[in-house]
């Protein structure tokens, strides 16, 4: 299905953002953001044909396109501050959950079925896996902490959004351009207001219009062209590629050798996946 390569397109992309934000860990992450999503929001000028009309959203659209990229990052990098980093990323991968089981709120066309459900949390916990094994799960912290609220808060915008996108009047996926410009502007605010000034170098600049082209600009136009076409339960599936897929950049980009828990991780989600997929044939 067109809508399954459009969302495993944007998926491979997210999963070389840990890679390089490694190379660009000197960032703060707001300033680095912010420059990202504005490069990235460029891309909406040839894939509208140069029109600017196609940017054009009704407020409500506008608000939750904001919503979307905005919050989430928002969220997320407080949470980062706030809990280790390996829980709250963990707690931010419950957004493709989320989108299965709240899909039916969002679209009532859609039912939550046994399978879905089970390939979601099948899902969820090959992403688990991945997450886990790479950061030795022995030394989580066992301590509540107030950034587990924020990491659960961003997974939530995010499942949200994909499904709101959905109940909104249709708008050209061009429009993600928009978005991707406001949320830039927003996040570059908070670089201003609460991170320290840094230089950035023209290695830096090329660095941050990669990432601006793929992680957090491209992957969005090809999200929201893939939420529009195909069934959001399905996709929430095989969104749990992300951490895995991850996971494996950063360890061929490293030189790290391969250790039992992405096969084991690549099993159980390949497995979730297909489950999802003949649960919505």
């Amino acid at each position: 299905m067109k809508s399954d390569l459009l969302a495993l397109s944007a998926i491979a992309l997210w999963a070389s953002l840990a890679a390089l934000g490694v190379t660009l860990s000197h960032v703060p992450p707001f300033l680095l953001t912010g420059s990202a999503l504005l490069i990235g929001s460029l891309i909406a000028v040839p894939l509208s044909g140069f029109r600017m009309a196609a940017w054009k959203v009704p407020l409500p659209t506008l608000l939750l396109g904001v919503y979307g990229l905005f919050g989430f990052h928002l969220l997320f990098f407080v949470a980062l501050r706030n809990a280790p980093a390996v829980e709250a990323n963990l707690i931010n991968y419950l957004w493709p959950l989320g989108m299965v089981v709240l899909a039916p709120l969002f679209l009532p066309e859609t039912k939550l079925t046994r399978s879905h459900l089970g390939a979601a949390l099948l899902g969820f916990a090959g992403a688990a896996v991945a997450i886990l094994g790479r950061h030795h799960a022995d030394g989580l912290s066992a301590e509540f902490h107030s950034g587990y609220v924020f990491a659960f808060g961003s997974a939530l915008i995010w499942a949200t959004y994909s499904l709101g996108s959905r109940r909104v009047p249709h708008f050209d996926t061009a429009a993600v351009g928009s978005f991707a410009a406001l949320s830039g502007v927003l996040s570059l605010g908070c670089h201003f207001l609460f991170e320290p000034a840094v230089d950035v170098t023209l290695s830096d600049f090329w660095r941050i219009a990669v990432l601006g082209l793929g992680p957090l600009g491209g992957a969005f136009f090809l999200w929201d062209a893939a939420i529009k076409q195909g069934d959001p339960r399905r996709i929430g599936v095989f969104a749990f590629l992300t951490p895995l897929l991850s996971t494996i950049v950063v360890v061929i980009s490293t030189g790290q050798s391969f250790s039992i828990n992405i096969i084991v991780s690549a099993a159980m989600i390949i497995a979730a996946a297909e489950w999802g997929r003949r649960a919505t044939r």
